[in-house]
């Protein structure tokens, strides 16, 4: 279920502190994106996109499979895919994960397995990892084919950069593109 949500008052330090959780007990698909801080957490299963500001928790029996970005990120179930933790990372028994994962702070506690590449950079350089886009991904966005995508890269007809043997794309110079290229065609 998505959309339970608490309210908390901090009575014992006299002020009226107010946090809201949304928790997603649920088996869900697709693109979950909060531009607005909140306490996230899911409990059961979740495959697709993940973008979020606040705290973001994968209980010990979530299932997720996703391409993750929050700020400050703490896992303790199954999750696969990549994991771009802005603030902080922190992996608690009983977390599988088997993922690549960009974030300034690490934390894995014993019991904890991660399987995958971590990249360790200043909050700046892990900002940039979080806005990277895929082939897939543009190719999603634009509502193109990936082979098109590829075609319009090598041609550099689209900002990429080459990375190993495919392309990266930073998505706040592909929607200076898109805004360049929009205005080309109405003027």
């Amino acid at each position: 279920m998505l959309g339970r949500e608490r309210q908390k008052g901090n009575a014992a330090a006299g002020t009226s502190a107010e946090e809201r959780v949304l928790e997603v007990t649920a088996a869900m698909q697709g693109t979950l994106s909060f531009k607005d801080p909140v306490n996230l957490r899911i409990s059961g299963r979740f495959d697709g996109t993940l973008e979020t500001l606040g705290t973001l928790t994968i209980g010990d029996r979530a299932q997720v499979d996703a391409e993750i970005t929050g700020e400050i990120i703490t896992i303790a179930g199954r999750v696969s895919g990549k994991v771009v933790a802005t603030r902080q990372l922190t992996l608690v028994p009983p977390a599988r994960v088997s993922a690549d994962i960009w974030t300034p702070r690490l934390a894995v506690r014993e019991g904890a397995i991660f399987e995958g590449a971590c990249h360790m950079s200043a909050a700046a350089e892990t900002q940039e990892a979080a806005q990277a886009l895929s082939v897939d991904e543009v190719a999603q966005y634009l509502e193109l084919e990936p082979s098109v995508v590829r075609q319009w890269a090598a041609q550099g007809r689209i900002p990429a950069a080459p990375e190993g043997n495919g392309w990266r794309f930073e998505k706040g110079r592909l929607d200076a593109w898109i805004a360049s290229e929009r205005a080309r065609s109405q003027g």
